[in-house]
């Protein structure tokens, strides 16, 4: 049992810490590069947080 436990802490873990954080750092890649979408179209950069917003750009893409 503490070998099971001393394996996913030295091989499992790193990865699922890696996964998460750049799964993070693309979303706030995301939010940030909407913002300023909207700056430089001349609009309000912090209507990006509306949920309004992101339903007419998931519109969009489908």
């Amino acid at each position: 049992m503490n070998n099971d436990s001393n394996r996913f802490d030295i091989f499992v873990k790193p990865v699922l810490v890696r996964i998460l954080l750049v799964a993070i750092a693309m979303t706030i890649a995301i939010v940030i590069g909407a913002m300023i979408g909207y700056a430089v179209g001349g609009g309000n950069p912090f209507r990006v947080f509306l949920p309004s917003t992101w339903g007419h750009l998931l519109d969009f893409v489908r």
